[in-house]
């Protein structure tokens, strides 16, 4: 309920995911008055939909804080409780991103031995499975050297559920490739993350930069939620500056347009290549239960993506198998020798806030 196209839009992305995969089903959850007529429309729909009645909805305006205690009420909060009680595998939702983060946090918990759960968004690359994983996508804006070791477990443990990759290859993104350039966290990372590589299971490269992104530098991109989140928004910006720009240059001129028939095809596949609707869907890592966040900008197209990218992470059985790497790591405790003391109410607020 909570996207920018509204509830026409994701119902639309379900008819898409239902046309294509029989084995989907769906609980909606939103007013149900609202929806009803919506499903009834889409004969992909008949019988595979479910509708939870949630009467409030989060808006992109309302404050994480304010949602975690009066959300009670919300198509958000409804959908997570599906994935808590075991009625839903996965959870998609276009809505609003720290609210959703936080009502994750609160009502799945975080996976035993996470310090803070990181959003994994997919890149196109040369690489050959045709992305590379990119975390954290804007979850938490800070990370230190251990918030950053254990975003490189979970791009990891992603890169072999999602991307099917057996040795994954991990970078850590900074300012330049040398080994005394960046902050002193990225350095206590560096040292951390490569001590961690090989009984984790995956090859440590070093230290990489922005332009590393899409190339087959690396599997696995790790830095902060501020960072990440730039460089996601900006990678956005210039696919949509590229389409824009090639279309205004085959409508130039009647040479141009004849060219752009002769390449239809090509341009079409490339088109395909850099559309952001279609690698639509950050995950959310760390939590006990899998939560997929689609742009609120997302169309049906984009909806539709979200949704294959979760049905596959859950027929993998990602949530279990993520929850093993990261207990198996070998981690320094978080506060020295002390635990944690906060409890995930108090942290997920702190950060909220």
């Amino acid at each position: 309920m909570g996207g920018d196209r509204g509830p026409s839009a994701v119902v639309g992305g379900l008819a898409k995911s239902a046309k294509k995969n029989p084995d989907l089903a769906f609980i909606l959850h939103g007013p149900r008055a609202e929806l009803e007529p919506l499903v009834a429309r889409r004969k992909h729909l008949a019988d595979r939909v479910e509708i939870r009645d949630a009467a409030d909805v989060v808006s992109m305006e309302d404050k994480p804080a304010q949602v975690m205690r009066n959300g009670k009420g919300t198509s958000m909060w409804s959908a997570l409780e599906s994935v808590r009680a075991g009625e839903a595998t996965v959870c998609v939702s276009c809505g609003n991103t720290g609210a959703l983060m936080a009502l994750s946090v609160l009502r799945l918990r975080r996976l035993a031995g996470i310090y803070r759960p990181a959003i994994a968004v997919l890149w196109p690359s040369r690489n050959p499975q045709g992305f590379n994983v990119l975390l954290d996508g804007g979850a938490d804006i800070r990370a230190d050297a251990k918030d950053l070791m254990q975003y490189a477990l979970m791009g990891t443990s992603y890169a072999r559920n999602g991307l099917n990759l057996e040795h994954p290859r991990v970078g850590l993104l900074n300012v330049g490739t040398e080994e005394h350039k960046g902050r002193a966290e990225l350095k206590e990372a560096h040292d951390l993350i490569a001590a961690n590589a090989s009984q984790a299971g995956f090859k440590f490269v070093g230290f990489v930069e922005g332009r590393d992104l899409p190339s087959d530098v690396c599997d696995v991109i790790v830095t902060d939620g501020f960072t990440g989140n730039v460089a996601l928004k900006t990678g956005e910006g210039t696919a949509s500056l590229i389409s824009e720009q090639l279309r205004a240059a085959f409508q130039y001129s009647p040479l141009s347009r004849l060219a752009s028939l002769l390449a239809y095809t090509s341009l079409q596949r490339l088109k395909k290549r850099i559309d952001p609707r279609r690698v639509n869907g950050g995950v959310f890592l760390g939590l006990n239960g899998t939560v997929v966040k689609s742009h609120g900008s997302a169309d049906a197209t984009g909806v539709a993506a979200a949704i294959k990218l979760a049905f596959q992470l859950a027929e993998s059985g990602f949530s279990d198998r993520l929850a093993a790497r990261v207990a198996s790591a070998n981690l320094p405790s978080r506060y020295g020798d002390g635990d944690d003391d906060d409890s995930d109410d108090d942290a997920v607020t702190k950060e909220s806030n």
